[in-house]
């Protein structure tokens, strides 16, 4: 079986900027529900593809993985967070991330750079924006954005609690969102914070 060939997309400056507001407006809104800790981690799947209105992995456009790319850093780094962004299953859903924040949390990073065609637009350009980028196999994030249904459960701590946002696409692609909590342990006679 043949796979599709993969098309890039070209998109208009208005449509652009009126993405990446809106895209801007979601990371606002979802990290105003999440909570996450002071210094926490943040994983964010995103496919371009299903943005425009296609299937994932098959028609991205680079332009606009890197204006949701400036949205997304920008908005972690205002909350105090590390951001990592999810590759396609090409790079077996790797962690693009800075190399201080990995080694700082004990992750093994992997070798690959991240492409539109095997990675993704999204962390094609998220990885080309941060100062000393690396991939890493794996990761517990303390909260997860997922634009597009990329998948990114895998990279959150253990009890995922879903989010209900206001805006529940980007473009054509459906929001899932979570944070984490700790496990509730110890039964009836347990107390919990």
């Amino acid at each position: 079986m043949n796979k599709p060939e993969y098309l890039e997309l070209e998109l208009p400056a208005e449509q652009l900027k009126a993405l990446h507001d809106e895209a801007a407006e979601l990371f606002y809104d979802f990290l105003q529900a999440a909570m996450p800790p002071q210094g926490g981690l943040l994983v964010i799947g995103c496919s371009t593809s299903e943005i425009l209105g296609g299937q994932i992995g098959q028609n991205g456009c680079r332009r606009l993985g890197e204006v949701l790319a400036q949205a997304a850093l920008a908005e972690a780094e205002s909350y105090g967070l590390t951001a990592a962004a999810q590759c396609c299953e090409h790079l077996n859903r790797a962690l693009v991330m800075e190399k201080a924040a990995a080694l700082s949390r004990g992750l093994n990073i992997v070798s690959a750079v991240p492409k539109p065609h095997a990675g993704g637009s999204f962390a094609a350009a998220f990885y080309q924006q941060l100062q000393d980028p690396v991939l890493v196999e794996k990761a517990t994030a303390d909260c997860g954005l997922d634009i597009g249904q990329t998948l990114i459960g895998m990279h959150l701590r253990h009890v995922a609690v879903p989010l209900r946002l206001p805006q529940k696409m980007l473009g054509q692609a459906v929001i899932t969102a979570a944070a984490t909590r700790p496990p509730l342990i110890g039964g009836e006679r347990a107390e919990y914070k």
